[in-house]
């Protein structure tokens, strides 16, 4: 796969099979192009072309884009479709290495998963990714591979459990989010072996200082695996088809628990702490 600058007379094409009229607050704009190709547009921020094999992405930045925020959108969103068109089906997850292995979290947007992961980088764990988890599966289970040595968190989130992690670089203005580049020590440059994938399920209302973790029967861990997924704009039957069959092998292989808890940032320790005891021999 490779990654160039595009020419703006190019995106002007593509730009030109948008469909409108488009509404004032849209601000993410895709389309499929006659060729195959995706053309993906982030307003002010930039602009992408994905070709129809996966295997080239064509951007170039727009006018309030930060160099931090250019990458981590060409290595999450845009990467997604690339992914897709290779046969490679992401998941929108975080992930951990505990040992030699990895443990990954799944939720709903704002489902705490970035700050799960932020509670082991505090313990000294490392991250193996923030936001896209790319699998591969095998006769023996699925490798989790790294993604950027980055992580996404809000200002006050990143002073209470990162604060060793100065500065920050805002993700875009539509959010106070800050994209973190992690150190040397704090991240997992190599795949590790899946070991355990966590749901991440909404504050509960009972039981307010207990963590309670529960294996899921195939049909929900099949459900909420679906359900992760990083992309939902490319919705092609071979596509949804290929979706359903790793998210079929992926629960077949790994366990699917999921993970009730009060949300409060205190509680976060004791999550931890119940996950590194669940996943021990």
């Amino acid at each position: 796969m490779e990654f160039l600058e595009g020419p703006a007379e190019l995106f002007q094409q593509a730009s030109q099979y948008l469909p409108g009229p488009r509404d004032a607050d849209d601000w993410f704009q895709h389309v499929r192009l006659p060729d195959g190709a995706s053309y993906i547009r982030w307003a002010g921020l930039f602009e992408f072309l994905v070709a129809p094999d996966g295997r080239r992405i064509l951007g170039r930045p727009l006018e309030h884009a930060s160099e931090e925020a250019f990458q981590t959108y060409l290595l999450n969103q845009v990467l997604s479709f690339a992914l897709l068109r290779q046969g490679l089906e992401p998941i929108h997850a975080t992930a951990v290495v505990c040992g030699a292995k990895a443990v990954a979290f799944i939720a709903d947007t704002g489902g705490g998963k970035s700050c799960l992961g932020a509670s082991f980088l505090q313990a000294g764990y490392r991250l193996l990714t923030d936001d896209l988890l790319i699998l591969k599966g095998s006769r023996k289970g699925f490798a989790a591979y790294p993604g950027p040595p980055r992580i996404k968190l809000f200002p006050e989130i990143a002073t209470q459990l990162l604060p060793d992690l100065s500065g920050g670089v805002p993700l875009n203005n539509h959010t106070p989010k800050l994209i973190l580049q992690l150190r040397e020590g704090q991240r997992c440059a190599k795949p590790a072996p899946l070991r355990a994938l966590y749901v991440l399920a909404p504050g509960q209302k009972r039981r307010p200082d207990k963590v309670i973790i529960r294996k899921l029967s195939p049909r929900p861990a099949l459900l909420e695996v679906i359900r992760s997924t990083f992309n939902t704009i490319l919705v092609e039957p071979e596509r949804l088809k290929r979706q359903f069959l790793q998210a079929r092998a992926l629960v077949g292989r790994v366990p699917v628990k999921r993970v009730s808890y009060p949300r409060a940032l205190d509680m976060l320790p004791a999550v931890r702490e119940a996950i590194l005891d669940d996943i021990r021999p």
